[in-house]
This record gives C-alpha cells, sequence and structure tokens, in this order.
C-alpha cells in the first residue's frame, strides 16, 4: 500500500483523498469540503436575528458567559494592544473588548460569513466603537495575517463550526505573539444528571420552536443543537488545543457544564 510520500502516490490522488473525507454536519455526515458550504448557509439565514436568538435561547446568560471571556483577556489600557476575534461577525464579544481595553486597543473581527459581518459593522457604527474595529471576511482555517501579530485570540461559540478544528488552533498559534493568550468560549457536557436531562429536553424541543417562531427558520436552530452534542469533551478539546503548540492548557466550566472557557498561552 502506497502512502502519501510513495512515487506512486500523485498529488491528484491526495487532493481526491481529501475531497472524499468526511465529518459531521449535526448528525449528517458530509463531505468535509462540503461542511463550510452548508454551516454559511446556516448563518446566512440567521444573521440578522443572531443576538437576539442568543438572548432567548439562553436567558440572557450568554451575556455572562461573554463577560466572563472577555475578563480573561485584560487588554491594556496603557500601551497598544491587537486583539483577533474569530466566528465574531456580530461584535458581541470585539465590543466588549475594545471598551475593555479603550482607544489603545484595536480588534479585528473575522468571520467567514459577509452576512454575520455587515450585522457587526452596523452595529460598531451605532456604538460609536467603528475606529477601533476591523472586520475581516476570511476562514478560520487559513488567517491573512502574518505569524505573531496578536496579543491575543478570542472564538466565542464558532470553533465546533469550523470542518478542520486542528488547522483553526494551528492558525491561532502562529498568529498570537510570544506571551499571547487563545481562549475559547463554547459548549460543553453538562455534569450533573437532572440537569443534563432537563437541558437536553429543552434543546431538542424547545430552540427549534423559538426559532421556528421568531426567526422563521427552525432547522438552522436544529443543527446548532445537534452541532453541540458532535462537539469533543472539555478534556479532549484541551488535548487539541495542546497538540498546536499551547501551554499551561486549562478550562473552566461554566453553569453546571452548560458552557466551558478554554485558554492556552503561547509561550
Amino acid at each position: 500500500m502506497q502512502d502519501a510520500q510513495s512515487p506512486g502516490f500523485t498529488q491528484d490522488a491526495v487532493e481526491n483523498q481529501r475531497s472524499d473525507a468526511s465529518t459531521h454536519f449535526g448528525y449528517s455526515e458530509v463531505r468535509l469540503d462540503d461542511k463550510q458550504r452548508l454551516v454559511d448557509d446556516v448563518f446566512h439565514k440567521v444573521a440578522r436575528r443572531y443576538d437576539m436568538m442568543n438572548d432567548l435561547m439562553s436567558g440572557g446568560l450568554h451575556r455572562v458567559w461573554k463577560d466572563l471571556l472577555v475578563g480573561k483577556v485584560h487588554p491594556s489600557s496603557r500601551r497598544s494592544f491587537n486583539h483577533l476575534d474569530v466566528a465574531g461577525g456580530t461584535g458581541d464579544v470585539a465590543f466588549r473588548v475594545a471598551r475593555s481595553g479603550g482607544p489603545n486597543t484595536s480588534v479585528t473581527v473575522l468571520d467567514i460569513n459577509g452576512d454575520m459581518l455587515a450585522v457587526g459593522r452596523e452595529r460598531a457604527e451605532k456604538n460609536g466603537l467603528a475606529e477601533q474595529l476591523t472586520f475581516v471576511e476570511a476562514n478560520a482555517e487559513d488567517l491573512p495575517f502574518p505569524d505573531n501579530e496578536f496579543d491575543a485570540y478570542t472564538i466565542a461559540f464558532g470553533i465546533r463550526n469550523v470542518p478542520r478544528i486542528d488547522k483553526a488552533l494551528t492558525e491561532a498559534y502562529r498568529t498570537l505573539k510570544r506571551g499571547g493568550r487563545f481562549l475559547c468560549l463554547e459548549f460543553s457536557q453538562v455534569e450533573a444528571p437532572l440537569l443534563a436531562k432537563i437541558y437536553e429536553s429543552y434543546s431538542f424541543s424547545m430552540i427549534p420552536l423559538i426559532g421556528r417562531v421568531v426567526a422563521g427558520e427552525a432547522e438552522p436552530y436544529r443543527y446548532l443543537v445537534e452541532s453541540i452534542r458532535q462537539f469533543p469533551a472539555a478534556e479532549d478539546f484541551a488535548a487539541m488545543i495542546e497538540q498546536a503548540g499551547f501551554q499551561r492548557v486549562g478550562f473552566t466550566r461554566l453553569t453546571g457544564g452548560i458552557v466551558a472557557i478554554h485558554s492556552g498561552w503561547k509561550l
């Protein structure tokens, strides 16, 4: 059997092997190269109601979780601080970082979905933060920035939608400065059995219903619930962060394990 290094293993064969690879899209199995398009379709549909739906689905708790995430960023108000927020199209986390650091903090908001970024630009103008923010449409797996560019990197509720999570983590490491911090807020596994049952029932029955009533779309929210269940356990994701090169990796579970904040340092 030939491997990718064998003379008879052509580049076309390598590319075909990659295109045939599969991954999950919610509970469905899809070609790896198709997942990003399918995820984009979801967020094109929900962009205008994304933040309102977050309030409704979490009972406002997502605001507390994001405050705790940004509290770990610690942007300096005494020197320039260059921050990258990935999958942050509507600006929810970026605005918090910009306000926390003040005028010396600049935030690049990166998202692969142009509709989400359009919402973020509008909100930045309304909130008087446009001068501190830059919006970039690009892929988390292939960041259009030089090495050692950012003081900190955040991604909130976005990493589970990335087809190749390992590539996104490698890119996070590459673009952070030495001493920079990676922070990820993502759904996790509920620890208490009773809470887990309540949460499971609520997620699969109420969230798609809320989506249909408020946003006119149930299927995108059914996918989002399924994608949470498919995401690695907190311990497994921490191991992936370590494999990307980060040190002092750890995580903190919040609200009984519904979400977790993951952290790693580029040292």
